[in-house]
């Protein structure tokens, strides 16, 4: 009896999240800045008469820069408050990650704070990225050999 009483309160008082809602949109942010993404790479590319690969490197560094910028400033948390997981997915999330670790650990110095704890959030994602390349790297060479 107990116990469904006790389910019951926590049904009611549970909060409810727009689930749709919130996916629609982290996707549209995160398709927005994927678009700016496109738009920098064709500026590079036709604007300044660069190579692709140059212009997805400055693209990247570009993004990056600029969110290190917004998070450095406290911008990107109030769009990542909106966008949720819209803002993880591109490189923009990994960029911000490493900014906030290193801005929340300024106080302990630059060898023992930032040097030290930029990498915590990070580095999973850095570990999972580089052992999944691994995975589909020697899947990929095997299936061609």
């Amino acid at each position: 009896m107990k116990n469904k009483i006790y389910n019951q309160i926590l049904d009611n008082e549970q909060i409810k999240r727009p689930i749709i809602k919130n996916s629609i949109k982290a996707f549209i942010i995160g398709g927005l800045i994927c678009a700016f993404g496109e738009l920098l790479i064709m500026l590079f590319n036709k604007g300044f008469k660069l190579d692709l690969d140059t212009s997805k490197m400055l693209m990247s560094f570009v993004l990056v820069l600029i969110t290190a910028i917004l998070t450095g400033f406290g911008v990107f948390d109030k769009i990542g408050e909106v966008a949720g997981a819209g803002t993880i997915v591109p490189i923009t999330g990994f960029a911000n990650s490493l900014t906030a670790s290193a801005l929340e650990s300024k106080s302990e110095g630059i060898i023992t704070g930032i040097l030290t704890n930029m990498f915590k959030l990070a580095g999973a994602v850095i570990a999972t990225a580089i052992i999944s390349a691994f995975i589909i790297g020697s899947i990929i060479y095997f299936v061609r050999v």
